[in-house]
């Protein structure tokens, strides 16, 4: 803050007291002047001598003195002759408010309280605002750089400065309006997954505790001569778990999409059967999946058939089956839901902006229910092979722990993997009203796009920094209340730093971060609805998985992450992010809240 003799128009002058008037802006002393302590003067009334003489001028002048920004009057005696300094133009006396300090001793705070202070006797101060959240004082809730003040704190502070320097207020949290209309609250109320770990949420949950690696050696004729053999394949034949007759008909990322939204519609207390016999509107629930390509086999087949066999050879049902919209399309007949099918395509963001897109159509009433996730099944070899000629996988092997090494120092690529992960999302007042299990609520989700390059990251992480600082706006929350990250981390040496340079900056603090791709692998379009079924179990269970693979963290990094053994999500605060971010710059988050604890 500039000195006050600096401002253009705050010209300080000596004067004697004689001189004052009225709304001048005064200085008692030269110390007052260089501390920025200033006055107002309210009224100059000479005093008259004692015994009171005939045609004897006074000799003292009773001034009374308000600071320039409000708070409360007191007077001073002072000499005729006695030199001040004024400075300025005269004020307006009638606009300078008469206001005391609260004494915060006996006030009762809830969070969403604010204290503000303000050196009153400065024309130039700055309010200062503290708010209480998570049972603490911040002056900042978007940063995690400054260390918070406790009620004690806050009063013992207040209780220093208040006084004819300062001033202290108490601004009680705002009562809630019944009035207006407000988009609808959005609550996860069923998981379901397929991954390297196996079928199933339970088999996900305990390998990601346990901190068990689903990455296994492609032992295929296919893949022989590949130069990156290893990938987290699911251990089950999709096929074998559906009908033998629709599992035909469905290519083996809509094979797992189905088993996955199938569990996390049961899990959500539906039959099984679909909408109308779960009570359900059809036209009020949706489906909405992510997928970078679906699962390019089968194409890649329909044209070695082509060419061996011939046209009258290759099946009808190879484009069909070819086109990443087929997951969402077989969940939806499956469950005969006629509100919407959409799927998304964003890279390797694709199942976290597939999530985002339903969590607004429920909020704005388009819809009361939807399943949402990814879907991907694209461990093929002329993808492995394409990845490899990129040098974007990593060349460790199944030797030494996971070859998928988030975070870690001697990180050198990502692992191909495959899978599908489902949350199954309900307006709330429509899962209260049926006594539903509620796992969090979906709170927000942010998009932002690098625009940097085809493949690789923006290094700043800035892209993926907007995109968090989204998520939290979205979800009505800040900085301070982010108590977990679920990483996007899939173990390159770029993309971890950027985004680990995004964590750093938007949080500015340390928050407990894991990543899940040592355990199973990058899972492409599926990553975001699968890790958003782990991050919701998070904060389900209290418990953050560990990070596998990352033996020694690499420097750089700078992040808290949870390696070796799980760890007790911490208490105060209610946000968990789940980051994705794919090649071309494209960036999403989700925000999760947990139930049960609401900022008081």
């Amino acid at each position: 803050m500039r000195h006050s003799s600096e401002i253009p128009y705050f010209h300080p002058h000596a004067v004697t007291v004689a001189e004052v008037r009225p709304g001048d802006l005064l200085a008692l002393s030269e110390e007052d002047v260089a501390g920025d302590r200033w006055f107002v003067v309210i009224h100059a009334v000479p005093e008259p001598p004692e015994p009171p003489e005939k045609n004897e001028t006074p000799e003292t002048v009773r001034v009374t003195l308000r600071p320039p920004l409000g708070g409360a009057d007191h007077e001073e005696v002072l000499g005729r002759g006695r030199q001040v300094t004024v400075a300025c133009r005269r004020m307006d006396v009638g606009r300078i408010p008469v206001v005391t300090s609260v004494d915060l001793a006996g006030v009762e705070f809830r969070d969403g309280d604010r204290i503000t202070t303000l050196r009153v006797v400065d024309p130039h101060a700055v309010e200062e605002t503290y708010v209480r959240r998570w049972r603490v004082w911040h002056r900042d809730l978007e940063s995690l750089r400054e260390e918070p003040l406790s009620d004690g704190a806050l009063r013992e502070l207040a209780g220093e400065i208040a006084g004819r320097d300062h001033l202290v207020r108490h601004h009680p949290r705002p009562r809630r309006s019944a009035g207006g209309m407000a988009p609808r609250r959005v609550v996860v109320t069923g998981l379901g997954a397929v991954t390297p770990l196996g079928v199933g949420v339970g088999e996900l949950w305990r390998g990601l505790v346990e901190g068990r690696c689903g990455i296994r050696e492609l032992d295929g004729d296919e893949f022989e001569g590949l130069p990156v053999r290893v990938a987290g394949t699911v251990p089950v034949d999709p096929a074998t778990l559906l009908p033998r007759p629709q599992a035909r008909r469905m290519n083996r990322a809509a094979q797992f999409a189905l088993l996955a939204a199938r569990e996390a519609w049961q899990d959500a207390g539906f039959d099984g059967a679909g909408t109308r016999e779960s009570g359900l509107d059809p036209a009020r629930v949706g489906v909405s999946v992510g997928a970078v390509l679906g699962d390019a086999s089968v194409l890649v087949g329909g044209d070695r058939t082509l060419r061996d066999k011939g046209p009258r050879s290759v099946s009808p049902l190879t484009t069909p089956m070819t086109v990443p919209s087929q997951a969402a399309s077989q969940v939806s007949l499956a469950l005969r839901i006629t509100g919407e099918a959409r799927t998304v395509t964003s890279a390797c963001a694709s199942g976290t902006e597939a999530i985002g897109l339903a969590i607004d159509r429920i909020r704005y009433g388009h819809l009361d229910v939807a399943l949402a996730g990814g879907a991907e099944a694209v461990v093929t070899p002329a993808i492995m092979a394409s990845f490899a000629a990129m040098r974007a996988l990593s060349r460790h092997g199944l030797t030494d722990g996971s070859p998928s090494r988030p975070f870690a120092k001697d990180r050198d690529g990502f692992v191909n993997g495959e899978g599908a992960g489902f949350l199954l999302l309900e307006a709330e007042e429509h899962a209260r009203a049926r006594g539903a299990r509620i796992y969090c609520e979906a709170a927000g989700w942010g998009l932002s796009a690098d625009a940097h390059h085809m493949a690789a990251p923006d290094p700043s992480g800035s892209g993926a920094a907007l995109a968090l600082r989204r998520a939290l706006k979205d979800a009505g929350g800040h900085v301070v209340d982010v108590v977990h990250v679920n990483a996007h981390a899939t173990a390159t040496v770029e993309g971890d730093l950027a985004e680990a340079n995004a964590l750093r900056a938007v949080l500015g603090g340390p928050v407990p971060v894991t990543a899940l791709k040592g355990h199973f692998g990058h899972l492409q379009g599926a990553a975001g609805g699968v890790e958003a079924v782990a991050t919701a179990l998070t904060l389900h269970h209290g418990l953050i998985p560990p990070t596998i693979g990352c033996a020694i963290q690499d420097d750089e990094i700078g992040l808290d992450v949870v390696t070796y053994t799980a760890r007790p999500l911490p208490g105060g605060g209610d946000l968990a992010l789940s980051n994705s971010f794919g090649f071309g710059g494209h960036n999403a988050v989700l925000a999760l809240r947990r139930v049960g604890q609401g900022v008081g």
